[in-house]
C-alpha cells in the first residue's frame, strides 16, 4: 500500500472548504460503509482511498487506490470526532442542464435555502429512497457535497441528477412546459398534500428552516400544500425540514 503524498494530504485539507470543492470538482467521503456503498452504486468516481494506519489490519487484499495516512494526519483531516478509519477523494458528477431537466418526468424535489447539512442529507437520502427524478438546490442552500451532508445521505450521494440555481427562474421556465410546482407551506391557502393529484411532472419545494418558503416563490402563485396532522398545532408548530420532505415523499408515493 502506498503512503499518501503531501499533495494528496493538501488536497484533502482544501476540500473541507466549499470554494475548493468547486475549483477542484472533488469532495471527501468519510467512513468505510459509505465508501463501500458509493463504490457499489457505481455513479461516483472514487479516485483515492485513505486508510488510517492504526486501522490497517482491517483491510486485506491489494487495491491500487488505497493509501496509508498516519494517525495524526488522519485525525486532522477527518470531519468526525470519532473517525472510522477511511476517507476517499471522489469526483463531483456534472450537474444536469435545464434542458435535460425539462425532459425529465416524475417528481423533482427542490430546496429553498435549506442551510442545515443534516436536513439536506436527509432530504437527499429520502428522495433517493422514494425514487425522485432530480434535485434542484436553490440559491442559499448548503453545498450538497459538504462533508456533513455527504455523511447524512448514508451513501446516496450522487444518485440524484442535480442542478443548482435560482428557484424562481428555474420554476418559471419549467412551468412554461407543463411542470406543476407545489410549495410545502402551511400558510393560508394551503391544502392537504393528501388531497392533491400529483401529476407526472411535479416539483415539490421545501423552504428554509427558519423562514420557510421565500417571498419570491410565495408571490409566484404556486399551490401551497401542507402535511396532514392529527395533533393541534398548539402542541407542534412545525416539522424539521428533512422530516417534512420525507413525509411528503411518502404521501406522494402512497
Amino acid at each position: 500500500m502506498k503512503t499518501a503524498s503531501q499533495a494528496q494530504i493538501t488536497l484533502l485539507r482544501k476540500l473541507k472548504q466549499r470554494k475548493h470543492r468547486t475549483i477542484e470538482q472533488r469532495f471527501v467521503l468519510e467512513g468505510e460503509r459509505a465508501i463501500d456503498q458509493v463504490i457499489q452504486n457505481g455513479v461516483i468516481d472514487v479516485e483515492a482511498i485513505f486508510v488510517k494506519a492504526s486501522k490497517l489490519d482491517h483491510f486485506t487484499g491489494v487495491n491500487e487506490k488505497l493509501h496509508l495516512l498516519d494517525h495524526r494526519d488522519f485525525n486532522d483531516l477527518a470531519d468526525t470526532e470519532n473517525p472510522q478509519g477511511m476517507l476517499a477523494i471522489c469526483k463531483i458528477p456534472e450537474p444536469i442542464t435545464l434542458g435535460q431537466l425539462s425532459t425529465t418526468n416524475g417528481l423533482i424535489i427542490a430546496t429553498d435555502a435549506i442551510q442545515d447539512p443534516g436536513n439536506m442529507g436527509t432530504i437527499i437520502r429520502s428522495a433517493v429512497w422514494y425514487g425522485a427524478s432530480a434535485l434542484i438546490t436553490g440559491t442559499g442552500s448548503v453545498d450538497i457535497y459538504n462533508p456533513k451532508v455527504v455523511r447524512s445521505t448514508a451513501g446516496a450521494t450522487g444518485i440524484l441528477p442535480f442542478i443548482q440555481g435560482e428557484l424562481t427562474e428555474l420554476c418559471a421556465e419549467l412551468t412554461k412546459i407543463g411542470w406543476d410546482v407545489l410549495l410545502l407551506d402551511a400558510n393560508p391557502g394551503a391544502v392537504s398534500l393528501s388531497d392533491i393529484t400529483i401529476k407526472n411532472k411535479t416539483i415539490l419545494i421545501v423552504g428554509n428552516e427558519a423562514n420557510g418558503i421565500s417571498k419570491e416563490l410565495s408571490d409566484a402563485g404556486y399551490q401551497r400544500v401542507l402535511l396532514p396532522t392529527k395533533s393541534p398545532q398548539m402542541y407542534v408548530e412545525s416539522l424539521n425540514a428533512g422530516v417534512a420532505m420525507s413525509i411528503a415523499l411518502a404521501i406522494v408515493n402512497n
